[in-house]
């Protein structure tokens, strides 16, 4: 049967009206003592170190294994208060919640029944059973190589092992439609529902589209610079210095300012103070069993230097094999463009016309398809290194996935330009690679995840007989979370940033010399919107909110796109004709010329970056009256 973990009250009792929140699939193989172990757990008394309540009735007879959790309002305050959650004051300051002060909070109302959000609540819920750690058990109940030992995480074990096959938070049928509605069924001219999108996701699903929306703005100017650039001096290239000049200025104040905007956002959802929390071992992390002592648990432990080991002698050489492999790729491409030019040189047909793009589309379909290769690979390392955090791991992930894609999708446009110096090649390359990779992204993240859905729900309504399509009609639960646990799990905004960041390097390098390419990825990026909402709201499992303060380690990427791109605005600007006509007799007077032009702008860039602060100014002043009330209230505690 689907099983109900009730509702309950801190202390242990049941109370009926029972909201469900968070699914737990388990193995269908599962042995029934590991059930029974598990459910006794998280029934618990907080005071024995479970977490959310008794009372499990049998509800439907198909899925046995899949289990809905809830909690009750005091225990999910007190959860709030364990987390550290900020909320609104009621002198309209952001500040970390406590039971003891709940009255003082603005939205706080009666028993708090509508305080939290309900991505915050499922939020707790997963801190909670994430925490949920084994006592003097020594294997999880019918497992024996299911390891346990005193502080391990119960639920970190049984995903390691697979006995857990996944666990995800439930959709609000009711608040899921309001927000489709207002986020991308009807078209609007106005903002996204930011404030909306993180009640429903979390901040760092908010931060990733406040960032998008962002972005697609901060390319208006360029966009509305290009078209008339494009229009009356396409056929003159030596008129790109103007628009270089642009690009350098452009690409650094756009990321000065989404600091700020950033810290705004996060300032007013309560995320920019927050305290991290201690981060636990990753579900793949193993080693051998010794004592932590930051902790002072038990808990695997691998050696760094084994680790730097298979980084520097296995990880780096294929990363550099695969650099090679695309530098090989290249030089077949310029092989290819070569041969079609002589062919249509020789006898111009229409048909020579065509095939002239055709090495071009080739090349930019086989960047795609190597780059999700190399995905997979820098997966399957990253996961092989046995990083023992979770932030350890993504930081290693994305330099691997990073420095690939940029060398896969840039190093010909980088040989066109200053090796072979044809400014018409490249801007002929840089259009086709713009253009393929947007139509293959597209075909990726709208049509196909559109199809699959339509197809889901085709199938979910054979199930289901004689039920109207699933929008129409409120499902009965048990059938929700059947339909919810088949969907596609969402692994996350690591692709979504990825494709923003190749298309900040294709605007930020080299859109001077195709002043076009700001327009195509406004396009994009609005096109982008929709896609994501609707994969968002229909194709994909809802994701737990990750209470994000930042992009993180993105920002640090864009940064370091920005600084590549002034070195080759610069590097463009000194071989414009413009400019080589006041060193008409000394190319090394030039190049210094243009290395000195280029370190001064570097040094202005990293001036403005220390003189536009991160954080503004009245944010600054809240947060400093923050810390210092919660001093005098120390201060006065100590001195009673």
């Amino acid at each position: 049967p689907i099983m109900w973990l009730e509702k309950s009250h801190p202390l242990g009792y049941g109370e009926p009206g029972f909201e469900p929140l968070v699914v737990l699939e388990l193995a269908s193989d599962i042995k029934e003592e590991a059930v029974v172990w598990l459910l006794s757990r998280i029934r618990d008394p907080q005071q024995n170190g479970g977490h959310l309540g008794p009372g499990v009735r049998p509800q439907e007879k198909e899925n046995p294994n899949l289990f809905l959790v809830g909690a009750s309002w005091q225990r999910l305050l007190s959860g709030a208060e364990d987390l550290g959650l900020f909320k609104e004051y009621s002198d309209g300051s952001m500040r970390g919640f406590t039971c003891s002060n709940k009255h003082n909070f603005k939205d706080f109302t009666g028993d708090g029944d509508s305080f939290l959000s309900m991505a915050e609540c499922q939020h707790i819920i997963k801190h909670e059973l994430d925490t949920l750690r084994a006592r003097e058990e020594t294997h999880v109940p019918g497992y024996p190589q299911a390891k346990l030992y005193p502080g391990k995480s119960i639920i970190r074990r049984l995903q390691s092992k697979r006995i857990l096959i996944q666990m995800f938070p439930l959709h609000h049928k009711e608040e899921l439609k309001r927000l489709s509605f207002s986020w991308y069924q009807k078209v609007r001219l106005s903002l996204q529902p930011l404030d909306s999108i993180r009640h429903y996701y979390g901040e760092g699903q908010a931060l990733y589209f406040g960032f998008l929306e962002y972005f697609t703005f901060a390319l208006v100017p360029m966009a509305l610079i290009g078209v008339p650039y494009y229009l009356f001096d396409w056929e003159d290239y030596d008129k790109y210095v103007i628009f270089a000049v642009f690009n350098l200025v452009w690409c650094t104040v756009i990321l000065e300012l989404w600091k700020r905007r950033s810290a705004s956002l996060a300032y007013q959802w309560g995320t920019l103070s927050r305290k991290q929390a201690f981060e636990e071992p990753r579900p793949g992390f193993h080693g051998v069993l010794g004592f932590n002592p930051v902790t002072g648990r038990e808990e695997p432990l691998y050696s760094n230097a084994k680790r730097q080991l298979r980084i520097y002698l296995v990880s780096l050489p294929f990363v550099l094999l695969c650099l090679y492999l695309s530098l090989y790729v290249m030089m077949v491409y310029f092989l290819l463009e070569g041969w079609v030019l002589s062919i249509h040189d020789e006898n111009p047909t229409f048909w020579t016309g065509v095939l002239l793009f055709i090495p071009s589309v080739a090349y930019a379909v086989v960047i795609e398809a190597m780059n999700l290769i190399y995905r997979y690979a820098a997966e399957f390392l990253t996961e092989w290194e046995n990083h023992r955090l979770e932030s350890s791991y993504q930081n290693h992930l994305v330099l691997k996935v990073l420095v690939y894609n940029f060398f896969n999708c840039f190093a010909s446009l980088f040989y066109i330009a200053f090796v072979m110096q044809d400014m018409v090649l490249l801007r002929q390359s840089l259009a086709t690679l713009l253009i393929t990779s947007q139509i293959l992204n597209q075909f990726m993240e709208a049509f196909l995840p559109y199809w699959l859905q339509r197809r889901r729900n085709k199938k979910m309504v054979r199930k289901v007989q004689g039920r109207r399509v699933l929008e129409d009609k409120a499902l009965p639960l048990a059938e929700q979370v059947r339909l919810e646990a088949d969907m596609s799990t969402y692994l996350g905004t690591f692709d979504d940033y990825l494709e923003l960041f190749l298309l900040f390097g294709y605007v930020s390098l080299f859109s001077c010399v195709y002043p076009l390419a700001a327009v195509l990825v406004v396009l994009n990026n609005i096109t982008e919107v929709y896609s994501d909402a609707f994969k968002m709201c229909h194709v994909f499992k809802r994701p737990f909110a990750d209470p994000a303060a930042n992009i993180g380690v993105w920002q640090l990427a864009f940064e370091a796109m920005s600084v590549i791109a002034v070195v080759t605005n610069c590097a463009l600007i000194g071989m414009s004709p413009q400019v080589r006509a006041y060193f008409p007799h000394s190319e090394t007077q030039l190049i210094l010329w243009t290395v000195a032009v280029e370190h001064g702008l570097l040094a202005l860039k990293f001036i403005l970056t220390f003189l536009i602060p991160d954080v503004p100014k009245h944010i600054q002043i809240k947060l400093a009256r923050i810390e210092f009330e919660s001093l005098e209230a120390l201060k006065k505690k100590l001195s009673s």
